[in-house]
């Protein structure tokens, strides 16, 4: 053989190495609720990254709009087929795919859910989230400190995401009442309250028009509200104009969860008097992590202790701390922001 076949046998057979290679490499999935919003932006960066860094192959998908469960089951379907090893969540309906889940456990996938907790918990094999009951709680402890006596007559407007109970939203929604001192209903939905100062929820979809409008029901059913409660930061600057229309974005306190960069500068601008900063990039780095894990040897995530959960870290931002409530300022908010 010349020395030019030899070559081409030696590069043919390197190819051929190089796609068996690829072929067998491990092999996950993303699933977010939109492509669109800036959590799960970072979120698909963090599992990007991670995914790169161990050698695993990622692919991506997500609904059209928040809410768009068809597309979920669609790509669940597609993950299973290409033999992912595992399966990263952030299900629009966490009822509706469980079926879903449940075929792709069958399979022999390791499906975890990010930041929205599947109905019921166990559903999946694990959850890596924030603890947004906690989230709720700081928002509603600094709000009661910051307010002080005048927290006994305030005037309490909630911002939520949609009606879908229970949820991220309703964690949230709840976990801030009881910081405020609220006694709750039934924790697991909102609404059912009888605290006086709840001038009402109104939903928002999460988004700044749906705040926009949300905050002008609530302000025509009474013009006195102080306090805004926000699902998070694009409902919050929603709700800002709202005010502004009106004269009374110097008066009214609005807190809100997430703590993305822009949610932060809007803290530091004094739009949001304080929020939750959550770590949707982590979080997604962290479920890459658990899938290379499960795939060398099995392993699986075990939960934070005293948790049903894997708990990814919550903080409040604020450039207003309030005695008995630790927080971080805007500067370290935005040096965090969405890690």
């Amino acid at each position: 053989m010349t020395k030019t076949k030899l070559l081409r046998a030696a590069l043919a057979g390197s190819a051929l190495t190089l796609i068996a290679g690829m072929a067998q490499a491990d092999s996950a999935c993303l699933i977010t609720k939109t492509d669109t919003n800036p959590f799960f932006v970072k979120m698909k960066e963090g599992a990007q990254a991670k995914a790169a860094e161990l050698g695993i192959e990622l692919k991506s998908y997500a609904g059209r709009i928040d809410g768009d469960h068809e597309s979920q089951v669609s790509a669940v379907e597609a993950c299973i087929a290409d033999g992912a090893k595992g399966i990263l969540i952030t299900a629009s309906d966490t009822k509706a795919i469980v079926d879903s889940v449940k075929a792709a456990r069958d399979a022999g996938l390791l499906v975890i859910a990010l930041d929205t907790p599947l109905d019921p918990i166990d559903a999946a094999d694990a959850t890596f989230a924030t603890d947004n009951f906690k989230a709720g709680e700081l928002i509603g402890q600094w709000a009661k400190a910051t307010m002080g006596d005048a927290a006994a007559e305030a005037r309490i407007a909630l911002l939520d995401l949609a009606i879908s109970q229970p949820s991220v939203d309703v964690l949230r929604d709840q976990g801030f009442l009881q910081g405020f001192g609220v006694e709750l209903g039934d924790p697991e939905k909102w609404g059912d309250e009888t605290d006086p100062r709840i001038v009402g929820h109104e939903v928002t979809s999460g988004n700044e028009e749906g705040g926009l409008k949300a905050m002008e029901t609530l302000l025509a059913k009474d013009p006195d509200i102080n306090l805004v409660y926000t699902i998070n930061e694009p409902a919050a600057a929603g709700a800002y104009e709202a005010l502004k229309a009106v004269g009374r974005e110097g008066d009214v306190l609005i807190v809100s969860v997430d703590g993305g960069c822009p949610g932060v500068e809007n803290v530091k601008d004094g739009v949001i008097g304080a929020t939750s900063q959550q770590y949707p990039l982590d979080m997604a780095s962290r479920g890459i992590e658990a899938i290379a894990a499960f795939a060398k040897d099995g392993t699986r995530p075990e939960p934070t202790e005293g948790k049903d959960f894997v708990d990814t870290g919550v903080q409040l931002v604020t450039d207003k701390p309030a005695e008995g409530v630790e927080s971080i300022d805007s500067a370290k908010g935005t040096e965090l922001c969405w890690g």
